[in-house]
C-alpha cells in the first residue's frame, strides 16, 4: 500500500485538461475552478474529476483534473472515464423507472406497496406507499444488516420482507437504501424485468445513453475509475456498494456506472421535459417527478423530489446558484448531478473520492463549483 504522503505526490502530478467549452473563459473561469480542484487534489480529497456544464444545446464547459490511476502508474483522468455513481442510481435508473411505470399507468404511486408485492406486508409495512419510498419517508431503516444479503438476492428480500420500521410511514424522513431496494424490487414484479433491464429499454437506449450500465462488462475496465482498496485489489468494474454487490450488482439503490457525456445526454432529456419534448416523459410526468415536497421532522426546511433531491441538509453540492426548481443527487462515490429546468443547465462533477485511501470528500467543492458555473452560465431564459 502506499503511504498518504505519496499518495498525495502522485496526486498533485496530474493533469487539468479544459477538454470543450463552447463559450471563451470568462472572468477567469476556467482558472478558478481549476483553482479549486487542485487545492482539494493537494488536501487528498480526490484523485481527480470530470466536471462539465451543458445546456439544451452548447457544452459551456467540460475540463478534467488530475489522475484516474495512481499506482501502479498514473492514469490521466479523461472525459470518457466512466464511474460507479452509487446513490444516482436511485434518481437516474430507479425513480426514473418508477416515473415511467406511473407514466404507462402501471402503478399508483399513493397506493400502498403491498398491492403489488403481497409479501411486503408485515410488521407495519402494509401501510408503506410507493410514493414515501420515493421521499424517504416510507418508516424504513436506512440500512438492514450486512449479513442480510450474503446468501444473495432472494433471501436478501425475504429479510427485507420482514424487517419493521423505525417510524410509522409518512411520520419522519430517513435516508433509506432499503427503500429503494424495495423499489427495484417493485420494478421487477410490475414490468416482469430487473431494474437494468427495464431502465437500458426504457430510459438509457432512447437516450443513446451508451456507457451507463450495470454490471459493465470487462472490455470497459480500462475506462472505468477504480473505488477503493479491497485486501490487495482494488474494486474496478464491480459495484462499491457491498449490499448491491452481494444482490448481483443490480439493486434499486447502488449499482448503476455512467459517464459525464451520458449524463448530459439524460440531463438534457429533463430539461426537454420540462417543455413536453423529452424522448421518455410526458410533461405531467415529469412535472410530477420533480415537484417539491416538505420532508417531515428531522428536515422541517427540507424538500425533497419523487427519488430525487431539492433543497435539504444533503444538497451541499448543489451550489447556491440554481433556481428554485433545480434537483439533483449525489453518490456516496464522489458522484454529483444536478439539472434546472429554469436556467437550462445540466452539472456533472464524477471523481471517485473513496480512491485511494478511503478519506476523500467532495460535496463542499462540488458545491462550490456548481456555483461558479450556475452564476456564469446559468442565465434565467
Amino acid at each position: 500500500m502506499l503511504d498518504r504522503r505519496t499518495i498525495l505526490a502522485a496526486m498533485l502530478g496530474g493533469t487539468a485538461s479544459l477538454i470543450h467549452a463552447e463559450q471563451p473563459n470568462p472572468d477567469g473561469i476556467n482558472e478558478r475552478i481549476e483553482t479549486l480542484v487542485r487545492e482539494a487534489i493537494a488536501k487528498g480529497d480526490l484523485p481527480g474529476a470530470v466536471v462539465c456544464c451543458a445546456g439544451t444545446e452548447q457544452v459551456y464547459y467540460q475540463a478534467t483534473f488530475g489522475n484516474r490511476w495512481l499506482t501502479p502508474t498514473k492514469v490521466p483522468m479523461s472525459a470518457e472515464t466512466i464511474f460507479d455513481l452509487a446513490s444516482i442510481t436511485k434518481s437516474v435508473a430507479t425513480a426514473t423507472s418508477v416515473a415511467l411505470l406511473y407514466q404507462d399507468k402501471k402503478i399508483d404511486p399513493n397506493a400502498p406497496v403491498c398491492q403489488y408485492m403481497p409479501e411486503f406486508n408485515g410488521n407495519g409495512k402494509q401501510k408503506i406507499t410507493i410514493q414515501q419510498c420515493l421521499l424517504h419517508t416510507s418508516g424504513l431503516t436506512p440500512d438492514n444488516a450486512l449479513a442480510d444479503y450474503l446468501e444473495g438476492p432472494d433471501i436478501a428480500w425475504q429479510k427485507i420482507c420482514n424487517l419493521g420500521l423505525r417510524s410509522k410511514p409518512g411520520e419522519k424522513f430517513a435516508y433509506s437504501d432499503v427503500g429503494f431496494i424495495v423499489l427495484g424490487q417493485l420494478i421487477k414484479r410490475v414490468s416482469g424485468v430487473e431494474v437494468d433491464r427495464f431502465a437500458a429499454k426504457a430510459i438509457f437506449e432512447p437516450l443513446s445513453m451508451q456507457d451507463t450500465m450495470f454490471n459493465p462488462p470487462e472490455a470497459l475496465r480500462s475506462r472505468i475509475a477504480p473505488t477503493e482498496n479491497e485486501g490487495d485489489e482494488w474494486i474496478c468494474a464491480r459495484v462499491h456498494d457491498p449490499r448491491s454487490f452481494k444482490m448481483g450488482g443490480v439493486a434499486g439503490h447502488a449499482g448503476l456506472f455512467s459517464s459525464a457525456g451520458d449524463l448530459v445526454k439524460f440531463g438534457r432529456d429533463m430539461l426537454a421535459a420540462s417543455k413536453g419534448q423529452s424522448k421518455i416523459f410526458d410533461q405531467a410526468t415529469f412535472d410530477w417527478m420533480i415537484t417539491p415536497h416538505p420532508v417531515p421532522e428531522q428536515l422541517p426546511r427540507g424538500t425533497r423530489a419523487m427519488g430525487w433531491d431539492h433543497q435539504s441538509p444533503y444538497s451541499r453540492n448543489r451550489g447556491e446558484s440554481f433556481s428554485k426548481r433545480a434537483f439533483g443527487h449525489g453518490g456516496f462515490t464522489g458522484t454529483v448531478l444536478w439539472i434546472d429546468p429554469v436556467k437550462e443547465l445540466v452539472f456533472v462533477f464524477l471523481s471517485s473520492r473513496l480512491y485511494p485511501d478511503g478519506k476523500g470528500s467532495v460535496n463542499t467543492l462540488a458545491g462550490q463549483i456548481a456555483t461558479e458555473l450556475g452564476n456564469e452560465f446559468g442565465e434565467v431564459r
